[in-house]
């Protein structure tokens, strides 16, 4: 009897307990606080052991962030499947407007509003989303140069993913998530000059 599964059953499975172990984790720092938690209590909740959790997750800040490989994969989308005559720039802007919204119409916001004020309020989550955001920079500068048709990306390309990422970290953090990207695109498609001289009148 062959008792090898499918991979792609498989890799569904797996996918499917990554997730039920991070909704629980995270259900249980909303309740009690990330440093009131430990793994083994996760894992007996999850009804898991706590070797699962870090075949899963390889660090304890990790389980409240089960969707940093597609979250890449979709950012890169945005600027590589862009409707015809969009700029890369407007299309990263809609990307992630539509994150905001899917956050609020999946969770609610005010649900949406208590995640992002308990992960602002806990040090090392905070830190450790801005590395994680951070490390998708590579991946979408080289999808810029490509839709450019650069070999690789050179130091304006990397400017502006760089900026494009500090943009979406301002907007996790903002109590105004969506006139906050407001503002952040438009510094970044029209400058600072033109803000700048609005003091001068």
């Amino acid at each position: 009897m062959n008792d090898t599964a499918p991979p792609g059953r498989r890799e569904r499975k797996k996918a499917a307990t990554r997730k039920r172990i991070s909704d629980v984790a995270t259900m249980m720092f909303l309740e009690r606080g990330f440093d009131d938690v430990s793994i083994r209590e996760i894992a007996d909740a999850a009804d898991v052991s706590p070797t699962t959790v870090f075949a899963h997750f390889s660090q304890k800040e990790a389980l409240v962030f089960d969707e940093d490989d597609e979250q890449r994969e979709r950012l890169v989308a945005a600027v590589r499947d862009r409707p015809p005559g969009t700029s890369i720039s407007r299309s990263i802007r809609d990307y992630y407007a539509r994150e905001i919204r899917a956050g609020a119409a999946e969770h609610g916001d005010d649900v949406a509003r208590v995640f992002m004020d308990f992960l602002n309020a806990t040090p090392a989550l905070r830190d450790y989303a801005a590395r994680m955001w951070l490390r998708h920079e590579e991946a979408l500068a080289e999808a810029v140069a490509a839709e450019l048709g650069e070999a690789q990306p050179d130091p304006y390309i990397r400017a502006f993913a760089r900026f494009v990422l500090q943009i979406q970290t301002m907007v996790n953090e903002s109590d105004d998530p969506e006139a906050t990207l407001d503002a952040g695109f438009a510094v970044l498609e029209n400058g600072w000059a033109g803000f700048e001289r609005r003091g001068e009148g």
